[in-house]
């Protein structure tokens, strides 16, 4: 099909030969695959067979496989296809043009692997095989060699079906605070429909006794995505998201929860047990811990859809998040989640890769490119980078305190904190919408008992001497900080806190461009300013600096990792940056000051006249 790629997105979802030029990220590894192009070249001297047939027999939901296979034909590009549903054969795929050709394959596999890439004579014997990690995902499996390689792949043999115990299990709780301090929203996924079963959640303080909530239940189709590939070779079912709202409780308590269904006979399937420990109230003066970063995506233990080595790093984040979990009180991932740009697989992959994270502390999102830009969807941006999900699985499989959830801005308290997460792919300009939400987030925090205000947004709306940044000659989003600084030298924010450059910043406490302090490290009493910290190395792509370093960026550090904040008391806060390789920290500063230095003018921020004058 001829005529400009943004011509064909936008029209991509009525015809087929559409599909065909789809390449919503060219970073993203299932879109290197034209499945579309699959000829079929079975040939009965050629195998592939899987073990266990049967997984999850003890209750797990992830487990290796081992796949053995043999081409009488062997050849270095030869590489095996993970497909869910098993059945991925079809006659005709969704919006096919009855006037053209149709393809045999319309679903893109789950993961794939090199034939040759844990025997590397493969290319001579025609024999090999994969461990392979698969979770359960409501579905069945099989597994596929391909030869042609991924751009001319041709069917040449399919193995027989791998399939968990129970597809439908309760999965991969995932906790968020409320919107009261003293509530956690707990969600899951399942492949339990309301028809099905009834789903619940067994909790209580720990020792004490436990009760059961109800769940809300959601899910999405076909249709709610807004283009390819997410509304074709991408789209993969994905099952039901169940939440539920954990309600008064007590501050900083532990408890324990599990998540599960009442089917009709009565009786339940429950998960394991799992435990988390209650927010604290707003100004309680307790040790906080809140760990922050961006642009994560996920990558695959078993080596697999890594022919670019696109998010290895997400893995070592993942790993350090894990080992200093029981030093962590809650998580912002602020955006970019998991990269799915289209491929719904991928969701699943990634909530099961936090797993060991957000089931213990809450795991609070905000919206990226690659969730929600698509053209005409109502995204700020006409980008194509969510490869057509436009939004809906993000704010589905994941809960945030939102009045809306198309409209993902919310506050967050926690303890001596307040959160202001905006949403950069909605206009945040002054007289809109979300706007008004964040001079009123920023207004309403009582500073004597919530003295740390922070302000989270996925684009650089403050300040960033990445290269693309800083060719535009605005060194942050264009527009970023025309309307929103005066709100953050007005209400005093301490730190805001961006993504999507893909790497770490920090600025001095700055105002205009012009720092309002020559202090680097341990700052005393008013800033009189805001510091700027850029934490996008979470796990995918590094991007480059600009070769002008200015004056208000004090650190940068081309690598991965992430920030954390801990507030000590009301008058210090520690700021640290710690790289995913080592866990280390590899820049701080801390902030001390007192209640009246917060009533202290700043510049800009007093009024022009008084009642004296």
């Amino acid at each position: 099909m001829r005529g400009s790629i943004v011509a064909i997105l936008v029209t991509v979802v009525s015809v087929l030969g559409a599909i065909q030029e789809v390449n919503s990220d060219k970073d993203q590894p299932l879109s290197g695959i034209a499945i579309h192009k699959t000829t079929f070249h079975l040939n009965v001297k050629a195998y592939v067979k899987a073990s266990p047939t049967v997984l999850g027999s003890n209750g797990q939901h992830s487990e290796l496989v081992l796949v053995k296979y043999s081409s009488p034909e062997p050849s270095d590009d030869d590489w095996i296809g993970v497909f869910s549903p098993a059945d991925f054969n079809a006659s005709t795929c969704p919006g096919d043009n009855k006037m053209v050709q149709t393809p045999r394959l319309c679903s893109a596999p789950i993961k794939f692997q090199y034939a040759n890439f844990s025997n590397p004579r493969y290319n001579n014997t025609g024999i090999g095989s994969l461990k392979l990690q698969l979770i359960n995902q409501r579905s069945d499996f099989s597994f596929a060699l391909f030869s042609g390689g991924l751009l001319d792949p041709k069917l040449v043999a399919i193995s027989n079906k791998v399939a968990f115990e129970n597809p439908n299990a309760p999965v991969y709780p995932r906790l968020a605070l409320g919107k009261e301090w003293d509530e956690m929203t707990v969600t899951w996924t399942s492949g339990y429909g309301l028809n099905l079963a009834q789903p619940v959640v067994e909790w209580g303080i720990k020792g004490g006794e436990s009760k059961l909530s109800p769940a809300a239940t959601l899910t999405f189709g076909r249709n709610s995505m807004c283009g390819a590939p997410a509304r074709t070779v991408g789209w993969r079912d994905p099952g039901y998201i169940h939440t539920a709202f954990l309600k008064e409780l007590w501050p900083n308590s532990k408890y324990t929860y599990r998540v599960g269904h009442r089917v009709s006979s009565g009786a339940f399937i429950w998960s394991k047990e799992y435990q988390f420990k209650s927010s604290p109230f707003p100004g309680q003066n307790s040790l906080q811990q809140v760990v922050i970063f961006g642009d994560m995506g996920k990558a695959e233990v078993d080596g697999s859809n890594e022919y670019n080595d696109f998010q290895r790093a997400s893995l070592n984040t993942t790993k350090q998040l894990i080992r200093d979990l029981k030093k962590t009180d809650a998580v912002f991932h602020i955006g970019d989640i998991c990269y799915a740009n289209g491929y719904l697989s991928q969701w699943d992959q990634f909530i099961a890769q936090i797993e060991p994270i957000a089931s213990t502390v809450p795991y609070m999102i905000a919206s990226g490119n690659h969730e929600r830009d698509w053209p005409n969807s109502g995204s700020f941006y006409q980008g194509l980078d969510s490869g057509g999900e436009c939004g809906v699985p993000a704010e589905t499989m994941f809960y945030v305190a939102a009045q809306n959830r198309a409209k993902f801005w919310y506050s967050s308290d926690y303890g001596m904190f307040r959160f202001c997460v905006a949403d950069t792919e909605h206009d945040w300009r002054e007289g809109t919408e979300q706007y008004n939400f964040i001079e009123h987030c920023l207004a309403s925090v009582d500073r004597k008992q919530q003295p740390w205000l922070i302000f989270i947004a996925h684009r650089v709306l403050g300040y960033s001497s990445t290269s693309f940044y800083a060719e535009k000659g605005s060194f942050a989003e264009p527009m970023g900080r025309d309307s929103l600084q005066k709100l953050w030298q007005k209400y005093k924010v301490d730190i805001a806190v961006y993504g999507h450059a893909h790497n770490y910043e920090r600025t001095c406490p700055v105002y205009q461009s012009v720092c309002t302090t020559h202090e680097k490290n341990n700052y005393k009493g008013p800033l009189n300013g805001t510091i700027h910290i850029v934490a996008g190395g979470g796990g995918a792509g590094l991007a480059e600096f600009s070769d002008l370093q200015p004056n208000w960026s004090l650190v940068r550090d081309k690598d991965y990792g992430f920030v954390k904040l801990t507030a000590v008391d009301h008058s210090n806060l520690l700021f640290e940056y710690k790289k995913s390789s080592d866990g280390r920290v590899h820049d701080s500063f801390t902030i001390s000051r007192d209640y009246r230095d917060i009533l202290a003018c700043a510049v800009d921020s007093c009024p022009a006249t008084t009642l004296a004058s």
